[in-house]
Order: C-alpha cells, then sequence, then structure tokens
C-alpha cells in the first residue's frame, strides 16, 4: 500500500510510540486521524479527536470523523495501551482483580474494539490491483513472550494482542486486509520518561545491540514497511535490540 494520499487512523497516536507514527505518516503524505484521550487538532492532514478505545461509540465517532474529514479511511495503528506492576502475591495481598481487568480491557479489548470496527469499514474500500483494501497494525510487546514478575496483567494482554493476530489476519485475508503485529522490546516513550537517567541508562545496556533504548521513530519505521509491504501478514515481529527479558 502506498502511505501517499491515504488515510489512517492512529488509536494512541497522541504520544509516545504513536506520535511517531503520526508524524511519520503526516511526512509521507498521509491523512491521520489521531484517536486518543489527549492530543491536539492540529488541522490539514492531521486531525485529533477525543477517543476511549474501550467505547464502541467513541470508537465508531473518530472513524466517521476519519470519514468526513478525508473521504475513507485505508489502515489503523493500535498503539493505546497502558502499563502496570503488581505482583500475583504482594505484600498488600493478592492482585487487585480490578487493575488486571483494567489492563486487559485496555490494551486487549481495545485493540480489538479498534480492529473489528475499521475492519468493518475498510471490507467497503475499493481493492488495489492486487486486491489490498486495508491494513491493521497492532502493538503487543516483548512481556507478551517474556514477561517479568509483577507484569502478570501487562503481559497476559500483549500476549492476547500477539495471539488475535493470525486468526484475525486468516478472516480478513478473504477480504484483502492485513493484520500485522509488533512487539517492541525497550522504548523511550513516556512510560520510561519519569524513570532516574541511571534507571534508564541500565535499562538500555540490557539490550544487546544496539545497547541503548528504542527510539519511537525506529518503530514508525516498521509500521511504513508494514504498510508498504503487503507480503507482511499474521506476523508478529518482536522490535527489540534482540534482547530477553530476565525474571526481574
Amino acid at each position: 500500500m502506498e502511505i501517499e494520499g491515504r488515510t489512517f487512523l492512529v488509536a494512541g497516536g497522541g504520544s509516545g510510540l504513536g506520535a511517531a507514527t503520526t508524524e511519520m505518516l503526516a511526512g509521507e503524505g498521509a491523512n491521520v486521524m489521531v484517536a486518543d484521550l489527549k492530543g491536539e487538532a492540529t488541522g490539514g492532514k492531521v486531525r485529533f479527536v477525543e477517543t476511549d478505545v474501550t467505547d464502541e461509540a467513541s470508537v465508531r465517532r473518530s472513524i466517521e470523523e476519519a470519514l468526513q474529514s478525508f473521504g475513507g479511511l485505508h489502515g489503523a495503528i493500535n498503539c493505546a495501551g497502558m502499563a502496570s506492576a503488581e505482583k500475583v502475591l504482594g505484600r498488600e495481598g493478592p492482585h487487585s482483580l480490578e487493575s488486571f481487568a483494567k489492563v486487559v480491557q485496555i490494551n486487549l479489548v481495545g485493540t480489538f474494539n479498534v480492529v473489528r470496527l475499521v475492519a468493518e469499514v475498510m471490507v467497503n474500500n475499493k481493492p488495489a490491483e492486487s486486491g489490498e483494501r486495508g491494513v491493521i497494525v497492532n502493538t503487543a510487546s516483548v512481556a507478551a513472550y517474556d514477561g517479568q514478575i509483577g507484569q502478570v496483567a501487562y503481559a497476559a494482554s500483549k500476549g492476547g494482542v500477539v495471539a488475535l493476530t493470525l486468526p484475525v489476519a486468516r478472516e480478513l485475508a478473504a477480504s484483502g486486509i492485513r493484520a500485522v503485529a509488533i512487539a517492541p522490546g525497550i522504548f523511550d516513550t513516556p512510560m520510561m520518561a519519569g524513570l532516574p537517567e541511571a534507571a534508564r541508562e541500565s535499562l538500555g545496556n540490557q539490550v544487546p545491540f544496539p545497547s541503548r533504548l528504542g527510539r519511537p521513530e525506529e518503530y514508525a519505521a516498521l509500521v511504513r514497511h508494514i504498510i508498504e509491504n503487503e507480503m507482511l501478514n499474521g506476523e508478529v515481529i518482536r522490535l527489540d535490540g534482540a534482547i530477553r527479558m530476565a525474571p526481574r
């Protein structure tokens, strides 16, 4: 799929990996609808609509905004999510069921909510010469494979994103819609910004090569390649510098 002139919805596009993706897409000539809880309406090729990915009506509004503003929708990138740190059995008792459910609701259910609703629209797109009608890129995490102690909710939610990628791709293949997931390692996002510099450096040193935190623009570069390479489908790509997370 060519990026220029196409319209993409970026869930969680107001910061971190999503913001870098928004910038990349706009720079390549795409129209971008940023669907996030916070953001700015910049006008032109980039628009913002306040969106809660866990709410059907909210996501439908963001899709409708994209259709009204740009006349179509050709792709969606799911970057909305949250992290958590809580043990199954902590000093104050067992893991909160409410906090576990919240993480899964945002990271997994929210991702699927966007997937199903954008697919409903993209299936009606005029197919390209190859038959392609759309592309969906979800964000998993290396925690889906190497979840650390205290990451049980986060790892479970991202494991769900990994698991849904292939069945979604298989089903939507008949409609010319691709589905791919990226599993980032340790990236320099707002979640990391609050850590002391020594802690950030320590985390970066755990990456075999390059021994540093990932840069959001490197995530965006992979999104670009996925969009442009239609043979990429049903796959989860680790973007992690070969890190394998230790238990803690």
